[in-house]
Formats: C-alpha cells, structure tokens, sequence
C-alpha cells in the first residue's frame, strides 16, 4: 500500500494519496493539505486517481478539493449523506461542492484495484463523520481517522455539527479501538500512530479503560463552572480537556477554554 501525506502548514490537516503499487488506480482521502505535491506524486509514480474520500465536511478538510477536482474532472468525491448536508450549509465553496458529491455510508465497501475500503462511522465530533478502514494483500491495514482519534489525543465535540461525548467515546472505543493492535492509524491531523500504541497510550483511552484515574480538579471551561477530568496535549501543540459538567455530562473542548484554580 502507498500512502502520500500533505499537511496544511496553518491547520495541520492532512491529505493523502494511496494506492496499491506502481501505476494505476488511486483515490484521496480528504482534501485539507496542500495538493500541488500529491498531484506530483501521482503523475511521477503513474497513478490515476478515480476518488476523493471526505470524513466529514469541515473546512480544514475539504478546502483543496476543487484543485483535485480541477486536475482530474472526473474524479467520484464522496461524503456521508449527514456530512453532505452540513457541507451545503457551511459556505458559497460548500454548497458547490455538495452539489458534485456522492454518498458513502457506514459499512459500504470501495474498492481501488487492489485496496478495499470500508467506511466505518465514528460521530462525536460531527454527526455523520466516517472514518475510512483500507485493507489490501500486503497488510497491515490502516485506518483513516478524520478528527475522531489523533495521536495522543482524540476530536472535540464542540465543533460545527458535532453530536454528543459518548458518541466520540463509543466511536473509539467501540469501533476504533476493537481494530487488529497492528492497524495503522492516519488521523486527519499530524501524525501517525496504530491502534495498539494508542490503547496503551493515549490518556483519553487510558482513562476509560480505567487504567487511570479520573481528576476533580474545579476549573471554568467555556465560561462556566466544571470538573476537569483530564488535560492532555492535543495534535496541535495545544491541550485538549475533557470536562465534566455540574449536571454529571462531559464533553471535550479545546484546553484553551478550560480556566484552572491558581
């Protein structure tokens, strides 16, 4: 399996090319890092991509897909019906792309020549987000995480179109996390992992597995009181917070808007 990364200098978005060798077929997932030295990658390796997969319609993901769609004019772009539908509302850009994409849903299988590719839904960060579990003959396989699982950290659910806590912590723990250990994790921000360094690693899963505990530190996050359960680091050289509201709720918000005790 080739796997081709460009990330966005600003948002630390990534998108990549695969495929499944020298020559041939090839497709996209997401559309957020700067294309120009993917496209490169594909004319020198003599690949011809047929597919662009969008995990979900943010903007930090989708913004470079007209220059893909530019280069190869009959490119398939596919997102979830959900994400298609936020992805209309988002921008004048958005609703023009809605227009081109088709719909992939939870459990429908892809194939590129010699890659198959199942989206699997992973929501919490946004409703209809899909991550994309590529498979071929060579293994291991790799999953492609959008902005459900990072490396160390996991997505927020605070964002545009976001949905709830527990559905981010059943998508990873349910779905991502019940993958072989080997699989190789491509988050849609930064940089790669596998499943099994993040089960033993990562502090959000850490403490769901209950091999640490939970903190009950007060603090303020988004301007009202809370409990901070956990502050870890975040993809973005930042923090990530998971809070824990007076009415027993949680959810996880950027650490920026978490005010600790002095």
């Amino acid at each position: 399996m080739i796997v081709e990364r460009s990330t966005h200098p600003q948002f630390v978005s990534n998108t990549f090319l695969l495929a499944d060798g020298q020559g041939g077929p090839a497709f996209f997932i997401d559309a957020g890092g700067p294309v120009a030295p993917l496209i490169e990658a594909a004319a020198s390796r003599g690949l011809q991509p047929s597919g662009i997969l969008l995990t979900h319609h943010h903007y930090d993901h989708v913004c470079e897909a007209d220059a893909l769609i530019a280069r190869w004019p009959g490119v398939e772009v596919r997102i979830s019906e959900r994400e298609g539908e936020l992805l209309d509302g988002s921008s004048e850009q958005g609703a023009s792309l809605a227009e081109r994409c088709e719909t992939i849903e939870a459990g429908q299988t892809l194939d590129f020549g010699a890659l198959s590719v199942r989206a699997l839904h992973t929501p919490g960060h946004t409703a209809g987000m899909l991550s994309f579990l590529v498979s071929g003959p060579d293994g291991p396989n790799a999953v492609f995480t959008g902005d459900t699982l990072f490396r160390d950290s996991v997505g927020g659910v605070r964002a545009p179109g976001h949905t709830t806590y527990a559905d981010l912590r059943d998508a990873i723990m349910g779905t991502l996390m019940e993958l072989d250990p080997q699989t190789v994790i491509h988050p849609g921000h930064a940089d790669d992992t596998t499943v099994g360094r993040e089960w033993e690693h990562n502090p959000f899963i850490r403490v769901w597995r209950g091999i640490d505990p939970e903190g009950s530190e007060p603090c303020v996050a988004l301007g009202e009181p809370a409990t901070l359960v956990l502050l870890a680091p975040d993809y973005d050289g930042g923090t990530k917070a998971w809070v824990r509201w007076p009415d027993g709720s949680d959810d996880i918000v950027p650490g920026s808007k978490v005010q600790r005790e002095v």
